[in-house]
């Protein structure tokens, strides 16, 4: 497996001095990600809880809907120079009967923000695909407890805090039990190892659960939780207008600018217990 932080020179300066020094980085390369031996898509990672990754975008895509769907994920072998493993190419054998995805591979699916697909047609496609709307889920979380989480994140980013250039997310209950934590050089990458880990316990759909993230919260992240059934979502930074549109129409409750003892609401606050 591929290590998560590489050491680079760099030129540090300071009130005009320079000096010389090694910096710590988190890694950044590509992962392809096959379904039945065809490429699917490719996305930049850190490397590191792959098999979960793979499997969370396969769900929030839409393509599977519960472990069951997926018989095996396996490293291809041989897909370096000299026939040697990059551990950068998965491939995951569906279950019979799981259709393969209809994918259009000169864009990288419709959760991308340059693949032309915006606004009321996007949202129409997350609410037709999702086999776990959150709408129904009747669990409230107190203030206190959100407000509580964002330390619990950061506490538990281990490489962030060596790096200082991780996204993280988390999953917790709504008692505020903090349930998985993973860090990602992309911020949707990290929300799909959380969800690839659900997946493999056996948890989808996420009841009864808020899902944490370090950064904005986009359409793409917001699309995330709905497909994983996730109720609460919540963000120390702005959401978009597609996100609160989303979250709005699928009955997830959209939490952002989580900072301190303050939040805004953005959907479905009767959610959030003060």
């Amino acid at each position: 497996m591929g290590r998560v932080t590489a050491r680079r020179r760099a030129s540090h300066v300071t009130d005009g001095d320079a000096t010389e020094r090694a910096e710590t980085l988190v890694v950044e390369e590509p992962l392809e990600i096959r379904v039945d031996g065809s490429p699917l898509t490719v996305t930049m990672r850190t490397p590191g809880s792959d098999v979960e990754l793979a499997q969370g975008f396969l769900l929030t895509e839409g393509v599977i809907a519960d472990r069951d769907d997926v018989l095996t994920v396996r490293y291809c072998r041989g897909t370096g120079e000299d026939g040697v493993n990059t551990y950068n190419v998965l491939d995951v054998t569906l279950r019979p009967g799981v259709p393969m995805p209809d994918v259009d591979v000169t864009r990288n699916f419709y959760t991308t923000s340059s693949c032309g697909v915006c606004g009321k047609s996007s949202i129409d496609a997350v609410r037709l695909t999702s086999r776990h709307p959150p709408g129904d889920d009747p669990s409230t979380v107190d203030a206190a407890t959100i407000t509580a989480m964002p330390a619990q994140l950061r506490s538990a980013q281990k490489v962030f805090a060596s790096t200082g250039g991780l996204h993280g997310a988390a999953l917790f209950s709504t008692d505020g039990t903090a349930l998985v934590v993973r860090e990602d050089v992309g911020r949707h990458n990290a929300v799909d190892k959380v969800i690839g880990w659900a997946l493999e316990a056996n948890r989808i759909p996420l009841a009864g659960t808020v899902l944490l993230v370090s950064g904005r919260v986009s359409f793409e992240l917001t699309q995330k939780a709905v497909m994983a059934g996730i109720p609460v979502l919540a963000a120390v930074s702005a959401p978009s207008s597609l996100a609160v549109d989303l979250a709005t129409q699928s009955g997830l409750t959209l939490v952002a600018f989580l900072r301190g003892a303050s939040m805004n609401v953005y959907s479905r606050a009767d959610r959030i217990v003060r």
